[in-house]
C-alpha cells in the first residue's frame, strides 16, 4: 500500500505522540532545563520525559546543553526544525477547538452502543 521510499516512513512518530507536542509547546518561548519542564508536565513521569526529550533530541527537533558548572546545569531548546511543527500544532489546536463537540459527541454514541451491545450478550 505505501512505497517503501515514502517520506510518511522517516516521520518523527513522537510528534504524536502524548507528550512531544506539549514539550514544544514549552519550550517554543525559550530553553529550559529539565526540572522547568516538570512544572508545566506535572502529569509525565520523568522516565517518559527523558525518553521524550531523548528521541525528540535523536529525531533533531530539540537540542540538549549540558553546561559545565557545579551544580552541572543542561538546558532544552527548540531547533530551527522542530520550531517548523509550531504551526501544525497550532492547526491541529484549531481544529480541536472547532471539532471537539462533534468528536466527543461520537464517542459518547460509540461508548453507549458498546453498552447495549454488553448488555445483550
Amino acid at each position: 500500500m505505501f512505497h517503501p521510499l515514502c517520506p510518511s516512513s522517516a516521520m518523527p512518530v513522537r510528534v504524536g505522540d502524548k507528550w512531544a507536542g506539549m514539550v514544544i509547546r514549552c519550550l517554543q518561548d525559550g530553553p529550559r532545563r529539565f526540572g522547568e519542564l516538570r512544572v508545566p508536565l506535572k502529569a509525565v513521569t520523568p522516565k517518559v520525559l527523558s525518553e521524550t526529550l531523548r528521541a525528540m533530541e535523536r529525531d533533531g527537533l530539540i537540542t540538549r546543553t549540558a553546561y559545565d558548572e557545579n551544580p552541572p546545569r543542561v538546558e532544552y531548546a527548540l531547533t530551527s526544525l522542530g520550531r517548523t511543527l509550531i504551526p501544525l500544532l497550532d492547526a491541529a489546536r484549531a481544529w480541536s477547538e472547532a471539532h471537539l463537540p462533534s468528536l466527543l459527541a461520537a464517542r459518547r454514541a460509540a461508548g453507549a452502543a458498546d453498552t447495549t451491545a454488553a448488555d445483550q450478550d
